[in-house]
């Protein structure tokens, strides 16, 4: 038997994690954009929706996760179950894709232009937003190591001095 431990993409655990979560996301995109309103050359309110949403999710998601403690454990199988499963398969960035270039071919190029820009633009600004306030859940810790294991004590400042 080999030394060396069995890497997380190969441990069944991390597999039904990321099944079971790209499960649960694929199902919710799929449930929310038919309950959308759409046609052909319309702007694809729905998927712009489920990825502006999803790189909030993801970065207040990760972001309190990380400050949560090192990526092993449960905390590991939750970020592939909640991170790279459910909220990996509820964002589209393939349908991104594939609704820019529907709507150059039915001639609305205004559209699909406005489309993949705003996403974009709106995706890094959500997760930036996500960051921001998953860094504010209970539990965040300092990026220095402290006596504390990482973890912010009573006394711990992370605004230049100014006591939370």
């Amino acid at each position: 038997m080999s030394d060396h431990p069995v890497p997380v993409y190969l441990r069944p655990a991390a597999i039904a994690a990321v099944a079971v979560g790209g499960f649960v996301g694929t199902t919710a995109r799929y449930l929310l954009t038919l309950a959308s309103p759409g046609g052909e050359g319309a702007w694809p309110v729905a998927t712009f929706g489920i990825n502006v949403a999803g790189a909030l999710l993801l970065g207040v998601f990760l972001e309190s996760l990380i400050r949560s403690g090192a990526d092993t454990g449960i905390r590991q199988l939750t970020r592939l179950g909640v991170g790279t499963g459910a909220l990996g398969a509820f964002t589209t960035y393939s349908t991104l894709a594939l609704d820019v270039d529907l709507l150059v071919r039915t001639g609305a190029s205004v559209a699909a232009a406005t489309y993949a820009v705003g996403t974009v633009v709106a995706g890094v600004f959500a997760a930036a937003l996500g960051i921001a306030l998953g860094a504010r859940f209970p539990g965040a810790r300092t990026t220095g190591g402290d006596s504390a294991g990482g973890r912010m004590t009573d006394g711990d400042t992370t605004d230049g001095g100014t006591a939370r």
